[in-house]
């Protein structure tokens, strides 16, 4: 096995690979960019309803497992588009299950957020 000996220039090297990965989700993935708007409108809202530490450890895991299942998402497709250009029914399946994942995750999200904000939306309704 030939390793390389560790390198600060190749690790620095990776992170740039890393930022136009997320380049290329920003510019080519819609999804991406819907789901970083709601992230944004989320970290809005947390502010505004001044939640806890523990409710925005909460949401951050929330926001970076969609923002990550998204980006897997992406990567699968590619390559099953890759692997097959000609449409194939068991390419279909494999693309339709990764979407699934974002779906659960996304509703998952969804479902940590209204835990988090109802009640406080709730209390300050009730106040005024």
């Amino acid at each position: 096995m030939n390793k390389k000996p560790f390198s600060v220039k190749d690790r620095l090297r990776s992170f740039r690979y890393a930022f136009n990965g997320l380049k290329f989700l920003w510019n080519d993935e819609h999804n991406f960019r819907i789901h970083l708007v709601l992230a944004a409108c989320v970290i809005l809202a947390g502010i505004a309803l001044s939640i806890s530490l523990n409710e925005w450890i909460a949401i951050a895991f929330a926001v970076g497992v969609v923002m990550i299942t998204e980006a897997l998402n992406t990567s699968i497709e590619l390559v099953a588009d890759f692997a097959s250009p000609d449409y194939d029914q068991r390419i279909k399946k494999i693309k339709d299950i990764s979407a699934a994942a974002v779906l659960i995750v996304s509703m998952m999200a969804v479902v940590v957020g209204a835990l988090i904000f109802i009640p406080k939306i709730i209390a300050l309704c009730c106040l005024n």
